[in-house]
């Protein structure tokens, strides 16, 4: 029976330094290595200044930038808390919050069809990316808020338009952080 045990012990022992110290500095070595932007976050900056990860949402109020999607991380956008509501169809929460994410959207660009990813949270809470559409509909607010016109809005949209990856996979799509950095490179605020 000690030797059973001192076999478990040994093979615990070596698995653990295998698995758990060796295996990760490996693969994050190689991936430092052979993908450097990737493996450190893919951050963004401005002047020298880290403003964000291109593949974490952040929260954008002012009228001035294009907004996210909702998020339902923690208070929102919180990688720490990274989830979906997990709120049903059918939740009263979940509905509460849309009708009035819809109605704060129809003032925002009356008459104009409200696209889905600007009212639903994705599952990690963390998108940084919206659809065309959904940045199409912003173009009136951010046009006024930076006061500029809706064509040279528009353009900058069309530029930051990811396609479909290799052609089929995925849906195009916008990074609001990276949209709302090339505005303020084109247009700073005051």
């Amino acid at each position: 029976m000690l030797k059973q045990f001192k076999i478990a012990l040994w093979m615990t022992i070596v698995t653990t330094i295998l698995c758990g110290i060796i295996y990760p500095l490996a693969v994050t070595g190689a991936a430092r290595l052979f993908f450097p932007k990737q493996a450190g976050g893919t951050m963004l900056a401005t002047s020298g200044k880290v403003v964000g990860s291109k593949w974490i949402g952040q929260s954008f109020t002012s009228p001035e930038y294009f907004h996210p999607r909702p998020s339902a991380a923690g208070n929102g956008y919180d990688p720490l808390a990274s989830s979906g509501s997990n709120l049903g169809p059918t939740n009263h929460q979940l509905a509460d919050r849309i009708q009035a994410d819809a109605a704060k959207l129809h003032e925002e660009n009356p008459g104009a069809p409200i696209p889905a990813d600007l009212l639903t949270a994705s599952g990690s809470g963390l998108d940084p990316e919206i659809s065309p559409e959904a940045a199409y509909f912003q173009v009136p607010r951010v046009a006024k808020g930076r006061s500029i016109s809706e064509p040279e809005v528009r353009a900058l949209i069309q530029k930051h338009i990811t396609p479909r990856q290799w052609g089929f996979l995925g849906e195009p799509r916008v990074n609001v952080l990276e949209l709302n950095l090339a505005l303020d490179a084109a247009r700073p605020q005051h």
